[in-house]
């Protein structure tokens, strides 16, 4: 197996952690802070796939889907164009509400489909590509790509887990 079909493995099991989660949820439950200033469903995932276009749209030389598609103003959340939820405060985390489960499961397989073509194409001499100097080392392809492996799968099992401390109490 080569690295490209790890990272293409790692990227579909986001994938169908995503949609598993997205699965059932009403408006209210994927919008619901299980407690004050905690994150909703919503924000995990909105957040996980907008580092996800971010790094590796910028890691490629490509174009973030959350603008050349326009997910941007489907959203309509009133942020910045270009955040992605790193450091949101209680407040900002609470202005990302979503209309309904369908529009995150939208714009992540549309991610996912991007992300998916640029692993598609790598060499396993490409992981070794610097990407970020502002490290010290500085960050190269393969590390990452393992980076937003991480962060997405960390944030899909926290989002997994609101969900069922929102079902529970709902039951």
């Amino acid at each position: 197996m080569h690295a490209k079909d790890i990272l293409i493995d790692g990227h579909s099991r986001i994938r169908e952690e995503v949609h598993a989660v997205l699965d059932g949820l009403t408006e209210q439950q994927l919008n619901a802070q299980p407690a004050p200033g905690a994150n909703s469903v919503a924000w995990l995932l909105w957040h996980l796939t907008r580092v996800q276009d971010d790094h590796v749209a910028d890691a490629f030389g490509l174009e973030q889907v959350w603008l050349a598609q326009g997910w941007v103003k489907r959203f309509g959340l009133g942020l910045p164009r270009l955040d992605t939820g790193y450091g949101h405060t209680p407040e900002q985390v609470a202005e990302v509400r979503v209309a309904s489960p369908d529009l995150l499961a939208g714009y992540y397989d549309a991610v996912h489909e991007q992300s998916l073509g640029a692993l598609r194409g790598l060499a396993a001499k490409d992981l070794e590509r610097v990407v970020d100097e502002r490290w010290d080392p500085p960050v190269t392809l393969g590390v990452r790509l393992v980076s937003v492996l991480s962060d997405d799968l960390q944030h899909v099992g926290q989002a997994a887990y609101v969900k069922g401390l929102l079902q529970s109490a709902d039951a």
